[in-house]
């Protein structure tokens, strides 16, 4: 069992930044997966970034390319994802994913609310 703890999130203006965190349990984080999630009102979930446990490759949503960078403290259990450019459009809900390898598991935090206002 893994558990997820997100952080950071907030109201901002337009062109403003934020840094979400999320705290994962277990002792073999560096073979999680690790991912972020949103879902806006009345929309489904979607992906939103990724980091790959065995070489750090990032992935990215296309409307978030170049804006948001993905990262992770394997020391500390943790993984962020810096939000810069911050539109109304990502208003959200974010949630931390982790998928450990090899064990079929996914992991989901609780979220954390992110609004942005014009």
């Amino acid at each position: 069992q893994v558990q997820l703890v997100e952080s950071g999130g907030g109201l901002v203006q337009a062109g403003d930044s934020l840094r979400l965190s999320c705290a994962a349990s277990g002792r073999a984080f560096s073979l999680y997966d690790m991912g972020w999630y949103r879902q806006a009102p009345g929309k489904e979930r979607e992906f939103v970034a990724s980091i790959s446990w065995r070489d750090g490759t990032t992935y990215y949503a296309d409307s978030v390319k170049g804006r948001f960078t993905i990262s992770r403290d394997n020391a500390k259990n943790t993984v962020s994802l810096l939000m810069n450019s911050l539109e109304v459009e990502d208003t959200a809900i974010y949630y931390c994913n982790a998928e450990p390898h090899g064990t079929g598991g996914d992991y989901w935090g609780q979220g954390t609310q992110v609004t942005v206002s014009s």
